[in-house]
This record gives C-alpha cells, structure tokens and sequence, in this order.
C-alpha cells in the first residue's frame, strides 16, 4: 500500500501554514496552464497575500470550497440542503480553527447570524486554501462597522449572445459616468466573461440606498447604451450587459479581488487599470501562472483607500430616474414598493394587486 504523502509547510506572513495532501490536484492542465496542486494553491495564495489582504482584510468573508479540486462540469452547491455539489460556500467559521484566526460577527436578511472568517493576514488566507478555499467573498464591510458598505460594486454580467468585448465597451461608458459624477471606479475582471467596477464609498449609507444607487447608475447607462440592461428577470434582459444591482444587498458578494475561480485553466479576479482593461482580449490569460508576474509592475487598487466618495450623485440618479423599486432576490423577505416576484411571462395582472401579493 503506497505511503501517505507527508504535509508541506507553507511560509505566510512569519507563520508556517501546514498543508494536508499537497499533491492533490486542484486544477487539471490546460493549454494555458500546467496541472496545479493544493501547494501550489496555497503558495499562490501567500504570494498574492499583500494586496489581497489590501482588498478584504477586516472584511467579513465567505470561503468558496472545493475540497476536491475543480473538473469541467463540476457544481457548486445552490444551498445547504444540496448535497449533490461539488463546491460549497462556507459563511460560519469551520469547527478546528487554529486561534490565530479571527472572526467577526455579522447577521443575514433572515435575522440570523453567524462568526465569519475575518483575514487580517496572509497566513489566514493559506489556512483557508489548505480547507479547499479557491475564491473568497468578502462582504462590502469592514468591521466594526459591520451594517454599514464602504464599498459601491458594480457587477457587468455578460447574457448569453453577448461577449467579454461587450462588457470592456460597458465598462468604458461607466467609467465615463463615474468621472462625469465626481466619481472613481477601480475595475477587476470577473474571472469569467464579466467585468467588476468598485468604487469607495463613505460609510455613511445603508445596504438599501447602496443598492438605489447601483439601480440609478445602471438606468443612466440604459440611457447611455442600450446594450445595457437592469431587468431582474432573465427572460426580459435579451443580449444585453446585465448590471446585478442586487450583488449589493446584504450578505450578497462578489469574488474578491486576486482569488481563483473555479473554471479550467484556475483564472483569477485580476484588478487593473482603465487603460489596461482596455487592452485585454481573453480574461484567461490572468491565471494562477501569470498573475504573479503582472502583480510585479505594482497592484493598480493600491491607492483605492485614498478617498472616499459621497453616494449622493448616484442616489439622485435613483431618485429622479423613473422605474420605481426594483425585485429583490427570492430569499429576502418581501420588501416596501418591490414589484410582485413572478416571472413577466407567468404574470397575470388581475391576479395581483399594487403591493405585489397574489389576488385569488
């Protein structure tokens, strides 16, 4: 019987990270990238620690978990009563914790809470790829002030018909928009098709006008660009760049800045500059293997924490723009002015009344 492989020890941050199974293969080889192993996870994760502890630290963060790796065709869980996927996100704190790592409490829409991870240092982020983390979701929070986003987060999702060069072409207007508002936006690939815009915010608001803010910034880019939509249900927003105003909601995250993704070829949430993102044709080329080496001409969010903006531009925008509420996810709890939760197609309107509820 083969011998057990022995653990590795990987250095983050003065501590030593001890690393079960470090030859486990997490990502199969691509024409882009080689075979990576659970080690080589967990050092790029130490190798990126600096800015991506820059971009969460302080932040209550969810661990997207693949203890087995990632294969084409792989899942992740769409919630804790599905036990058929492959991937799992973990919001409380895992039991065996080594006690140098810290939590922060937090609450859900449902009124429940929870311990959340809480990075502070790049050790913590090695820890959490040797338990299988290949994306972290941190919330638009920095503790204490837990209830309370520093961060505006523009998610651009690409609908089907619809390409990356779609996405840098609506990135581009928003940016125009932001600068004409005063304001500035740092973007980030998705790791995928899509395109993240961030901008720093005064935690003067809650997750409700943060919210407003991303619907009134995304009905001024329909008026911009019409191949730019906020339309909630799928069926109504056609070959259009979505804007997911609802990614700013409480406890709704976004993969944070330098994390793998679980896709082939282990690609990366890649922050850049305006002038770069301009420049990229294929966001898999910013991957486990090259990112480290683009990170070397200097993190472009290093200066994000220099100045902190004022929603109340965007809020205007919300306020003066017409369309109303807009539908919140099928998990919150119904909220004041949103529009009936059934699909346009299914919707009869005798059958319900202005508050949205079903009329027998």
């Amino acid at each position: 019987m083969p011998s057990k492989t022995p653990p590795a020890y990987v250095e983050a941050g003065g501590r030593e990270v001890r690393v079960s199974s470090p030859d486990r293969v997490i990502y199969e080889a691509t024409e882009r990238t080689p075979e990576i192993t659970k080690v080589q996870v967990c050092e790029y994760f130490a190798s990126v620690g600096e800015p991506l502890i820059r971009a969460i630290g302080d932040r209550p963060t969810a661990m997207e978990r693949w203890p087995d790796g990632y294969r084409e065709g792989m899942r992740l869980a769409v919630g804790p009563q599905d036990r058929e996927g492959d991937g799992f996100y973990q919001k409380r704190l895992p039991k065996g914790a080594p006690d140098w790592i810290e939590t922060v409490g937090i609450k859900f829409p449902s009124g429940r809470s929870a311990d959340e991870l809480c990075p502070r240092e790049s050790a913590a982020l090695v820890w959490a790829a040797q338990m299988g983390t290949l994306t972290f979701h941190p919330w638009p929070v920095r503790r204490p002030e837990v209830d309370k986003p520093d961060e505006l987060r523009l998610d651009l999702d690409p609908q089907p018909g619809t390409t990356f060069a779609d996405a840098q072409r609506v990135a581009e207007v928003t940016r125009e928009l932001l600068e004409e508002l005063g304001l500035r936006g740092y973007p980030k690939t998705s790791g995928n098709r899509g395109i993240h815009i961030y901008v720093r915010i005064r935690p003067d608001y809650t997750f409700e006008q943060v919210r407003h803010a991303a619907i009134g910034l995304g009905r001024e880019l329909e008026r911009r660009d019409d191949g730019v939509t906020t339309k909630w249900w799928k069926e109504e927003r056609g070959e259009r760049i979505f804007l997911d105003f609802n990614q700013n909601n409480r406890d709704r995250t976004i993969a944070s800045a330098w994390s793998l993704r679980a896709k082939s070829g282990a690609p990366v949430s890649t922050p850049m500059t305006w002038e770069h993102l301009k420049s990229v044709t294929d966001p898999r080329d910013y991957n486990i293997v090259t990112v480290r080496d683009y990170l070397a001409d200097g993190d472009p969010w290093e200066d994000m924490d220099g100045e902190s903006y004022s929603l109340e531009p965007l809020l205007h925008l919300w306020e003066t723009l017409p369309g109303g509420e807009l539908n919140f996810p099928p998990d919150y709890p119904k909220m004041p002015g949103e529009p009936p939760r059934v699909q346009p197609s299914k919707k009869v309107a005798e059958h319900w009344d202005e508050q949205g509820n079903r009329v027998e």
